[in-house]
């Protein structure tokens, strides 16, 4: 059974081979899909040598999700790989330090700006790039949260974002619904990515995650995260949209 056939996927925010995208484009590749890759600045070269570590070859085009000028050449730039899209993956956060670690309250707001709007508002923009080349049958956007309902230790502004993340979800899914267009959200447990090692304190995930999770939890195991994006780009969860599926051990549902 292959999920994906025939499916054309863009995936942004590969990295690194560690990364959940990483995986969600791997998989989606072995479930049939044509994944197309995004990156953008220094980080393209790195992206393009990660992408030949894929089951088969992706191209990578450059994309930085707050250039008003990369997201209206977008569809013409993606139909140099692919005529259109079934699906997307928004894998993209972004904090300045200051908005990390502690530092709250005194966070400026062009610090703040800049992580709401290159971790939530993206969400939006980037999906409105893409639109004009979702089929008429369909499409599933698939984003990456971080369980948003709580205050986290030193994770501070991001946390803002990623509740600000949550919300757009919901209301994309009300929009764009009627177009067939499911928004869905994979809150995953700590994993420890490129994005992780920016958060100080990461240690103190593993610690909550190491005494709360049911079921056993492996920080360094991205594969089921990426394994319940794939289910959502798939045609397996037709009428499910603006939900967010937790992919933590079960942390999310116990207490303290």
């Amino acid at each position: 059974m292959s999920l994906l056939k025939e499916k054309n996927v863009l995936v942004t925010g590969v990295l690194t081979d560690q990364s959940i995208a990483f995986h969600i484009a791997r998989l989606a590749q072995e479930e049939g899909a044509n994944v197309l890759l995004s990156s953008f600045g220094r980080a393209l070269s790195i992206t393009n040598r990660i992408a030949a570590r894929l089951p088969k070859p992706a191209s990578v085009i450059e994309l930085d999700v707050t250039d008003t000028e990369h997201l209206n050449s977008l569809p013409e730039r993606i139909k140099e790989h692919l005529p259109t899209l079934d699906g997307l993956v928004h894998s993209i956060g972004f904090a300045p330090e200051s908005a990390l670690g502690g530092n709250f309250l005194k966070t400026e707001w062009s610090d703040v700006s800049t992580a709401l709007h290159v971790s939530a508002y993206s969400y939006k923009s980037l999906s409105m790039a893409c639109k004009p080349l979702f089929k008429e049958s369909g499409a599933s956007v698939v984003g990456l949260t971080f369980d948003a309902t709580v205050a986290w230790p030193k994770y501070d502004w991001m946390g803002v974002a990623k509740a600000a993340l949550e919300s757009a979800n919901r209301y994309l899914a009300r929009d764009l619904g009627k177009e067939n267009i499911r928004f869905n959200l994979i809150a995953a447990g700590p994993i420890r990515t490129m994005a992780a090692k920016s958060i100080p304190g990461f240690n103190e995930f593993e610690e909550v995650w190491n005494s709360k999770a049911p079921l056993h939890w492996d920080v360094a195991d991205p594969i089921p995260a990426a394994q319940g994006a794939v289910a959502l780009l798939s045609d397996w969860f037709p009428k499910t949209t603006g939900e967010i599926i937790h992919v933590d051990g079960g942390v999310h549902a116990i207490g303290g």
